[in-house]
This record gives structure tokens, C-alpha cells and sequence, in this order.
């Protein structure tokens, strides 16, 4: 079972790693130093920013519902279907954090994932907590190129996740 479970973890983690599509370059190292000057978020700017949305991911997507904080998820990461169930939340230091359980054909695992968020100016930064790197989030005004641009008002997940939910349950 604890191999399941790593697997599922490794699972989560890889998710919501390529969820910020983050890249290293010379131009990281500049955003890196911005951040690193910038502000946390409050917690009703970073409420603001997720509550009712729904992030899109490459091969998933992420729900932040407004009623209970609830977070929902699909993934089909290395092609395998996925899904989860939890809560969200937001801390005054500017992160963003979900736990949630992730289901997979071999069983389930829960994870803890955080984001942290800084504001200098019209540009958010975010990065992957514990250690990831800083990357431009959110402009005002928005440009294409912006991962919130990926965060959208609405539940675009909970028709494919009953769809995996249903599919997983039946291979049991």
C-alpha cells in the first residue's frame, strides 16, 4: 500500500508542477528578485483570485468552490485517470493551499499542496511551495503569456470527474 501510495503522491505533485508550466531561464532569475521584494497577498486578494474558479491544467483541472472551501480535481497526468476531493484555503502569508484525497485505479493517497503568492505593482508572482521558482502569475493588465489566464470563473471539472469517479469504481 505505501507503494500505491507514492505513486499517488507523485501523482498529485506532478499535476500541479506542470500546472504553472514553470521554465528556467534568464529571465526567471529577474522575477525571481521582484518576488522575492514583493508583498504576500492578503487573504481576500487571494480568495478573490481563486473562489468559484476553476484552474485549467494540460491534462486536469482544479476546482476552488466558494461554498466550503471545497477543492475538486481530474488529471489524466501520463495518462492515467485521476481524481480529487478536499478543501482549500489561504493563509496571511500569501499562500494558497489545498489537501485533498487523489484516487487512482490502484487506490488512494492524500496530498498537501501550496502555492505562494506576491504582489508588487500590477504583476502577482507565484510559486510552488516548498521549492519552487517564481514566475509571473497575473498582470494588470492581463497578457496571454499570464497562467491566470488558465483561471477560470466557473466548475469545469465536476462532469469529468464523475466521468473518472464512475470509470475507477467500476474497475474495482
Amino acid at each position: 500500500m505505501k507503494k500505491i501510495q507514492a505513486l499517488l503522491m507523485l501523482c498529485a505533485i506532478g499535476t500541479f508542477v506542470g500546472a504553472g508550466q514553470i521554465k528556467a531561464n534568464a529571465a526567471q532569475s529577474k522575477t525571481n528578485g521582484s518576488a522575492e521584494l514583493a508583498a504576500p497577498l492578503t487573504t481576500d486578494e487571494l480568495v478573490e483570485l481563486y473562489h468559484g474558479r476553476s484552474w485549467l491544467w494540460k491534462d486536469g483541472a482544479g476546482y476552488f468552490s466558494a461554498k466550503q472551501r471545497r477543492f475538486t480535481a481530474w488529471s489524466r497526468e501520463g495518462g492515467s485517470p485521476t481524481y480529487a476531493d478536499g478543501r482549500w484555503f489561504v493563509t496571511d502569508r500569501g499562500k494558497l493551499c489545498f489537501k485533498a484525497k487523489w484516487h487512482a485505479k490502484s487506490g488512494a493517497a492524500s496530498a498537501l499542496t501550496c502555492f505562494a503568492h506576491r504582489k508588487k505593482g500590477g504583476t502577482v508572482f507565484q510559486k510552488r511551495e516548498p521549492d519552487g521558482e517564481w514566475y509571473v502569475f497575473k498582470t494588470t493588465p492581463g497578457r496571454t503569456r499570464d497562467e491566470y489566464g488558465k483561471v477560470r470563473r466557473g466548475n469545469y471539472v465536476s462532469a469529468r470527474l464523475k466521468q473518472i469517479e464512475a470509470r475507477l469504481s467500476s474497475s474495482k
